[in-house]
Formats: C-alpha cells, sequence, structure tokens
C-alpha cells in the first residue's frame, strides 16, 4: 500500500511517499481501505515534534479516516466487508490514517452517515468529536444559554457553531471580515470581526453587560487568559490548546467560572451522536480544499499558514 510517513520531525518535507505491506486485522480490528482522510492542527503539531516522546519514528500519521471495511479479524461482530465507516484512529497508539489502508479497534469505529461523502466525512471525525465532547461533555450546554466559539471559520470552529445552535444555544463567534458570510451560514447569531474590535468589549455589548455562558478557545493564549472577561457568572471556559505558559486567571475566580481542557478521547458513541446530528440535518462539515495523498505536505504547509484563505476543512482524497 501507499504510505506517507514521516521520517523525521520537522518541517512537510519531513515526510515521504513509501510502499508498505497492507496491514491484517487481529482480534476485534477491522481493515479498512481509507478513502478519505483530513489535516488537523494536531497533525502538523504531531510533524513538527510537539510530541515527540509519543510518537517513535518512522510514523505513519493522520486522525481521521472514511472508508470501507475490506476484511474483519476473529470476533468482530459489528460490521462486515463492505460497510462504510468513519472514526479516528487512536492517537498516540499506532499508525495513523496517512495510508491506504488502516487497521483500527471495532470499538472506536462507525458507520459512516450516508449523507456524507467520504471527503465530508473524513472532515468531521476528530472536530466532531473535540467539538462534542468539549461542548456538550464538557461545558453540557443548554438550551437557551449563549456561547462564544472563537475561530469560528476553522476546522473545529465552524463545528462547534453548528454543535451549538442544535442545542439551541445563542452562538457568538470571531472571525476575520472575509469569513463573516460563511460563519453565519453554519448558524452564528452575531460574527466579531476580532481584527477591527476587542472581542470581550463586543461580548459585553451585545450581551448588555451579562457575558455569555460559555467560551469555546480553539487558540489559546490570550484569548484563553482573557476569555473570564467576556464569561457571565458561573461562566465554563472550555480549551482543546495547550498552554504554553503560565495563565493569569485571576478574573475567572471573580466569575465563579470552571474550566476544563479537552484532549478528545475516542469512542463509538460521539460519532454516532454526530451521525444522528447529520442525518437530521442540523450538522454538515465543509469541505474548504482537497488534495491527494502525495500532496500532503503542501496540505501541511497551506494549513500551518496565517490567512490561509481555507473555510472549514482541508481533507485529503486517498483512494
Amino acid at each position: 500500500m501507499k504510505a506517507m510517513v514521516l521520517k523525521s520531525f520537522g518541517g512537510p518535507e519531513s515526510f515521504q511517499l513509501c510502499d508498505l505491506p497492507k496491514p491484517v486485522p487481529h482480534a476485534g480490528q477491522v481493515l479498512v481501505r481509507v478513502h478519505a482522510t483530513s489535516i488537523n492542527p494536531l497533525d502538523f503539531q504531531v510533524r513538527r515534534g510537539d510530541y515527540a516522546d509519543l510518537v517513535p519514528l518512522p510514523a505513519i500519521t493522520g486522525h481521521d479516516v472514511s472508508g470501507v471495511v475490506e476484511e474483519v479479524g476473529p470476533g468482530v461482530t459489528s460490521f462486515s466487508p463492505g460497510d462504510e465507516v468513519w472514526y479516528t484512529p487512536q492517537i498516540f497508539d499506532g499508525p495513523g490514517s496517512y495510508a491506504e489502508y488502516h487497521v483500527a479497534a471495532e470499538s472506536i469505529v462507525g458507520k459512516k452517515p450516508a449523507a456524507l461523502s467520504h471527503l465530508e466525512a473524513a472532515s468531521l471525525t476528530l472536530v466532531g468529536g473535540t467539538a462534542w465532547e468539549a461542548l456538550i461533555v464538557r461545558a453540557s450546554l443548554r438550551v437557551g444559554e449563549s456561547i462564544l466559539v472563537h475561530g469560528g471559520a476553522g476546522g473545529v470552529g465552524h463545528v462547534a457553531i453548528q454543535l451549538a445552535k442544535a442545542t439551541g444555544a445563542q452562538v457568538f463567534t470571531t472571525a476575520r471580515e472575509p469569513n463573516f458570510e460563511f460563519a453565519r451560514s453554519v448558524g452564528a447569531d452575531v460574527v466579531i470581526d476580532y481584527q477591527q474590535e476587542d472581542y470581550v468589549d463586543a461580548i459585553l455589548r451585545e450581551t448588555s453587560g451579562r457575558g455569555v455562558d460559555v467560551v469555546f478557545d480553539t487558540i489559546g493564549g490570550d484569548t484563553l487568559s482573557r476569555s473570564p472577561d467576556a464569561l457571565a457568572q458561573l461562566g465554563r471556559v472550555v480549551s482543546i490548546v495547550d498552554i504554553a505558559q503560565p495563565q493569569n486567571l485571576i478574573q475567572a475566580w471573580g466569575k465563579n467560572a470552571s474550566y476544563h481542557f479537552v484532549f478528545t478521547r475516542q469512542n463509538r458513541g460521539k460519532l454516532d451522536e454526530l451521525s444522528s446530528l447529520v442525518e437530521r440535518g442540523q450538522l454538515r462539515p465543509h469541505v474548504g480544499a482537497v488534495y491527494s495523498l502525495a500532496e500532503i505536505p503542501l496540505a501541511h504547509a497551506r494549513l500551518e499558514s496565517p490567512n490561509n484563505g481555507v473555510q472549514g476543512k482541508i481533507a485529503i482524497a486517498v483512494s
């Protein structure tokens, strides 16, 4: 099989397209012909060596799969050859999705929503699972509440907006002016141009000084440290970004705020919940650009570039 292999930590040139043996499923596993994967910030963080202690080289990386079951191992009862499936491979535990075939535990695999193409499905598994865990499991976002989603035009952000709307929340988001229409199209009620206006000032103005119930941080840094300023009393902050340096959260103490830091876990339950939203027409990932397996280095370089012009996700057509 063809696979994009990470030979060393560094820039996009660290990848090499290789021919490798097709994996074999063992007990409780399925062998999937990968039709599509996608690119996430986690992917370039792994590539540049942010998690070097957890990723032995050489490695096949990648964190999204949409494809078709080709073979099942002993004991597998949920799937048969020919089934269309989607999932996020176990993070930091074995080969990833940048290959024509992938083996996964039956327990983390879900039936792909029929309403989505493989490119769309592969653009939703990791970001959808992350947003679900952040907003539904950790923040317990409820109908009638309000939420600020930082980076609403991004891969996680545009999915989080749709999840929040499906929950019945009022959604505020930050974006650059060229992405306003896109953010509104996926459900944002109020879009704030963070380049032209301080988002805290905008939130306090739009909420008559109350603040929002939940802040979803997809950016980190100053965005995380200033989020309490935009919170209502008893508000919640959920972040999916590593903390690179100590944060002064004294404002959070004054708001009786709670903080949740999310590194998503793999399970079929979240995929089934996302699938239900897709089938009801309440959730659809947006594919902003498509590359081939051989073009993964180009896709990485584009995602890392500031203001890269991509709305939603970069998907990879594998086969």
